[in-house]
């Protein structure tokens, strides 16, 4: 970039009504990213109320981040081309209603629907959002401030989830957890027209509906393989699944180098920075979402907290990486990105690592500390890494740029529950002891930590306390090697910021 190219853009600053709109769509990221985890703390009450499955209990936190993962590269080329704003507001119309169904779900099957519904509707709003800051915000210190306040939104309503979910299932029944979406999508669509400009790419060409097919069928069928082979192990099928999710995403990357206008613009990738940061939001959201998977059935089931007991001892890890967001784009006028993000990889890796002290006799002061320090290293990251991302292609392709962010971000959500969450099953039920159990119960037990407990509830008082410390210290074990793998995964994610960002 010229100098009088970068002094033309510090000239072009935002105004009030700019700001306001930022106000507007923050909260409908705030949301977003609440729905990813807010039913963590909602799991044993789903349990009991619903009865489903270990397998289908997962598919109630994953099917959400993996549809909306699918469908986000395929939206945010269509915000670009329709208009980014138009779809914003048609995509809070579709979330709201999803969340009045999955409110009043009467069976595991209804719920897993309308968590389709919601991640549809989802991958509506998320690009979108990004993408109108990117446009709305010309100015590069004011877009960054911008994108720090959208990632305090984005990181800290991921952590908020549990909080919120807490409070609520202290007075309602759990469907409540879905109705706070209801007023703010509707403030949304009633201010959205007021004070979010339209924005879209004048030139956006033909819009592909091959390659759309292409991207979400190699999305959901590659993370599929992965979450069910992680639970249930290796088999022909689940291998084939893979294959062909596989050969789709071939056929996607090939179809774009072959169209004049392709969805993914894929020179993106050889840019160093561009393609870092996709790799680091990814890792880092990673790394977020196993911890609040397995840490707040620690908290509960484990330690003995009510849901908003547990919701507030994650409260100061909530606000740490909110403020950590904010804090990114200060720092990063005094030091090179580079060495702020790297650092705040290293911060989250050592707060995973001190999980690994947690205890099933224990307090909460290790998970606390090590929340907090996760918390606010990853809050960092997901700052600079969606302004390098949204930075390094021109305006009117920035929603395309936000999908791939975004895709990232809720690929990171999806994995991190599916791989660390099994972990730790698998950890668990090789350590239960099931031998005083009849078969139905065993299955109960073993399916998860919150059906053993159920499960000691109706063996006799000596045995329920043995069988009860069996699958704690069980669900224990698995949370430390899921900890430390989790350790492993930022620390190398902050020598791969440090060695390809180290230019900048």
């Amino acid at each position: 970039m010229s100098l009088g190219t970068a002094r033309d853009l510090n000239d072009v600053r935002a105004g009030r009504k700019d700001w306001l709109g930022l106000v507007v769509l923050a909260f409908a990221v705030l949301l977003i990213s609440v729905d990813a985890t807010v039913l963590d703390l909602a799991l044993p009450f789903i349990s009991e109320d619903l009865a489903p499955s270990s397998t289908q209990l997962l598919w109630i936190i994953d099917i959400y981040s993996f549809v909306l993962a699918g469908l986000l590269v395929t939206m945010g080329t269509l915000g670009d081309r329709i208009g980014r704003r138009r779809l914003l507001l048609i995509g809070a119309a579709g979330f709201g209603l999803a969340s009045l169904i999955a409110a009043w779900s009467a069976s595991p099957e209804m719920l897993i629907v309308a968590r389709v519904l919601q991640g549809v509707s989802g991958a509506t709003l998320m690009p979108a959002t990004l993408g109108l800051i990117r446009t709305m915000f010309v100015n590069p210190n004011q877009r960054i401030t911008a994108i720090g306040v959208w990632g305090a939104m984005a990181g800290g309503g991921a952590a908020a989830g549990p909080l919120i979910g807490g409070w609520l299932l202290e007075h309602y029944w759990w469907g409540s957890v879905f109705l706070i979406n209801i007023p703010v999508m509707i403030a949304l669509i009633a201010l959205g027209p007021l004070v979010i400009p339209e924005s879209k790419n004048p030139e956006p060409g033909r819009f592909d509906i091959v390659s759309a097919g292409l991207s979400m069928l190699a999305m959901v069928l590659m993370v599929y393989a992965v979450k069910e082979t992680v639970v249930h192990g290796p088999s022909w099928l689940l291998t084939g699944v893979g294959l062909v999710g596989a050969f789709a995403g071939w056929a996607f990357i090939r179809r774009q180098r072959s169209l004049t206008d392709p969805m993914i613009d894929l020179s993106l990738f050889a840019r160093p920075a561009f393609s870092t940061a996709v790799l680091t939001n990814l890792l880092s959201i990673f790394a977020l979402a196993g911890v609040l998977f397995f840490g707040s059935q620690y908290l509960q089931l484990v330690l003995g907290y009510r849901p908003l007991e547990a919701g507030l001892l994650m409260l100061p890890g909530t606000l740490v990486s909110a403020v950590a967001s904010l804090a990114a784009a200060w720092l990063v006028r005094w030091w090179e990105p580079s060495r702020v993000l790297s650092v705040g990889l290293v911060i989250a890796a050592i707060g995973a690592a001190t999980l690994i002290a947690l205890r099933v006799d224990s307090g909460p002061q290790a998970f606390v500390v090590g929340f907090i320090l996760a918390g606010a290293g990853i809050g960092v990251a997901l700052t600079l890494t969606s302004d390098l991302v949204v930075s390094a292609v021109e305006p009117e392709r920035a929603g395309a740029a936000s999908a791939v962010s975004e895709t990232a971000y809720e690929l990171g959500v999806a994995l991190g529950v599916a791989v660390l969450g099994s972990v730790v099953l698998a950890i668990f039920r090789r350590g239960l002891d099931v031998s005083a159990l009849d078969d139905d119960q065993a299955h109960v037990a073993q399916g998860t930590l919150g059906g053993a407990v159920e499960v000691s509830k109706s063996l006799p008082s000596g045995e329920a306390a043995v069988f009860l410390e069996s699958a704690q210290n069980a669900f224990v074990d698995g949370m430390h090697i899921a900890a430390g793998a989790t350790a492993v995964v930022l620390l190398a994610s902050a020598v791969l910021v440090a060695r390809m960002l180290r230019s900048r």
